[in-house]
């Protein structure tokens, strides 16, 4: 059903995205993270589970990391060997940089991708990267031609550059048939982004592919320091409701629900195909389970949106 409603532009796609254990932790440990995923989203309304593939981003910025980076197992092999009771379909990111054309050719050929996969390019011009998106885009449909592959919008991005929805478009003629967003908490910059391309679409007669809107709530201080390291933009109003709330992570949720109704209606107007992906970028259990909590609140609004219904 996921490679479906991809292929056929669907609105209401949702996913959920996690990240893999650290290649520190034991096998035991392991064990016992997967197993608590595996219940936390046993039976949770959605199309696809999205596994990251964890980058440390130092050459991004100047500025220290709020929490050290550790690398984390291969998502697919952390899919294949600790979550076999999870029936969802699985979408996996690969950093193409960190492979060469023999190795990236080999692990499509191996087919360990699931039933889509999401290929992220340098997260810096100064990064050195032994593949680039072309070259991965290229090589995905010459080997793989049937495996769905996506792609990262960054809507901040659109702000200081005003060329994001050129780079979707452009990224679509290539191949790619989706498009997941950094976590998402300004409205105006992703409205300024799917506005323009809309109408780009629209004057070059391209069909516009699926745009899931990133939520991932925040609980703490800290998490907000983490969240802007990444590059994305929390405006100031939003950061002081957070900051200064009795709650900040009931008041996270609410303003994401917000947030995301507000942009699916303003695509919806447009015919634009908007879908949710969830996540918690912290490992705090408050976090991740808000974020499950989240997944009912998004599902509740597709569902009175476009009468979706449980798949």
């Amino acid at each position: 059903m996921l490679q479906q409603r991809i292929l056929a532009r669907s609105a209401g796609i949702v996913t959920y995205g996690m990240t893999p254990p650290k290649r520190t932790h034991s096998s035991e440990k392991i064990a016992e993270i997967a197993a608590k995923q595996v219940q936390r989203l046993h039976g949770l309304d959605i199309d696809g589970l999205i596994l990251y593939d964890v980058q440390d981003e130092q050459d991004r910025t100047g500025e220290e990391r709020p929490f050290p980076f550790l690398p984390t197992l291969d998502p697919a092999q952390y899919s294949a060997s600790y979550l076999q009771d999870l029936s969802m379909p699985r979408i996996i990111y690969r950093c193409v940089g960190n492979y060469s054309e023999a190795e990236f050719t080999d692990m499509l050929q191996r087919g360990e991708a699931g039933e889509a996969v999401v290929y992220v390019g340098a997260s810096s011009r100064h990064q050195q990267v032994r593949l680039r998106l072309p070259e991965a885009y290229a090589l995905s449909r010459r080997v793989n031609d049937g495996l769905p592959f996506g792609g990262v919008v960054i809507p901040e991005r659109h702000l200081a550059r005003r060329d994001e929805h050129e780079r979707v478009a452009d990224k679509i003629r290539s191949g790619c048939a989706f498009f997941v967003s950094q976590a998402t908490f300004n409205v105006e910059a992703t409205k300024d982004f799917l506005s323009d391309y809309y109408y780009y679409c629209r004057e070059h007669e391209l069909e516009m592919v699926p745009i899931l809107i990133n939520l991932a709530p925040c609980g703490s201080p800290k998490t907000i320091a983490f969240m802007k390291w990444l590059g994305i933009s929390i405006p100031k109003w939003l950061e002081n409701d957070l900051v200064h709330s009795h709650d900040i992570l009931d008041k996270s949720i609410a303003l994401s629900q917000q947030l995301f109704e507000e942009l699916l209606d303003f695509g919806l107007e447009k015919g634009i195909p908007l879908g949710c992906s969830i996540e918690s970028v912290s490992t705090r259990k408050v976090e991740i389970e808000a974020s499950v909590e989240l997944v009912s609140r998004v599902k509740r609004i597709l569902d009175n949106r476009l009468g979706l219904g449980k798949r």
